[in-house]
């Protein structure tokens, strides 16, 4: 624990860097119930200019929640002051190993036609791992979900859902070994999400962020499904019209 001698001897920025950490492992304590140290966590707030709390113990659930949130927005205000706004990774996470055992797993796979973004790998794979994904098959040029942003992202589900890297013509062989309706293409173009009847079983396909599903592939796919959008975009982050594709495909099979 840093003193306030040790705190005060350290240059300004280094000094706010510092008592952001200690207050956003503060808060991380006060989620799960343990009371920090708030006489110590008056004693440092002054030194970067934070009004004092008080240091009645929490009690209650909710006590302990708001003493989270004050904390956690201390420290993010800090940070903010730095110009070093946080990345998802940087959250505290405490789910340690991730329980396979609690995951349902339905006869579907998703099929990632060249996504270049290890960032949205990630993402992806955080939507398969909640729903029901069996298998993610890349196209060669995908991002890996090694790579180390892809990892951060996924917050541990690249090891929750079974992966592998196919080429084109492998995965065009794949997809012919499926009954008629049973491979979906979410493109523009197609039938409403919101009235779409989803196989039970099937591959559902997901096309780069720029060219979409390759003319190969979307040969084979025998459903196409869009989500219908009411922006001046006209489209959406490839993951996140990802988690809407496969939170409808599990809710309604």
């Amino acid at each position: 624990m840093l003193t306030e001698k040790k705190l005060l001897s350290l240059k300004e920025r280094t000094r706010i860097r510092k008592i952001s950490m200690i207050l956003a492992e503060a808060a991380h304590r006060a989620r799960l119930k343990q009371c920090p140290d708030l006489v110590y966590i008056n004693t440092i707030l002054p030194l970067a200019g934070l009004k004092e709390i008080s240091t009645e113990q929490p009690q209650t659930e909710d006590e302990f929640k708001s003493l989270a949130f004050r904390l956690e927005d201390y420290s993010q205000a800090l940070l903010t002051r730095l110009g070093a706004e946080p990345s998802d990774w940087d959250f505290t996470d405490d789910s340690g190993d991730l329980d396979v055992s609690r995951r349902t797993i339905q006869d579907k796979i998703l099929i990632l036609d060249r996504l270049r973004s290890p960032y949205n790998v990630g993402a992806v794979f955080r939507s398969a791992d909640s729903f029901g994904i069996k298998k993610i098959i890349l196209v060669e040029g995908s991002a890996s979900p090694e790579h180390q942003r892809a990892r951060r992202t996924a917050r541990g589900t690249t090891e929750t859902v079974e992966w592998t890297f196919m080429s084109e013509e492998e995965v065009v062989r794949l997809l012919k070994t499926y009954k008629e309706g049973e491979v979906l293409a979410l493109e523009l173009g197609g039938e409403n999400i919101n009235t779409f009847s989803f196989p039970v079983r099937g591959a559902a396909v997901l096309g780069s962020e720029e060219f979409g599903i390759s003319p190969e592939i979307l040969g084979c796919c025998t459903g196409r499904i869009t989500i219908p959008m009411a922006g001046t975009k006209g489209s959406l982050n490839v993951s996140v019209a990802a988690g809407i594709l496969l939170q409808a495909w599990f809710s309604r099979t």
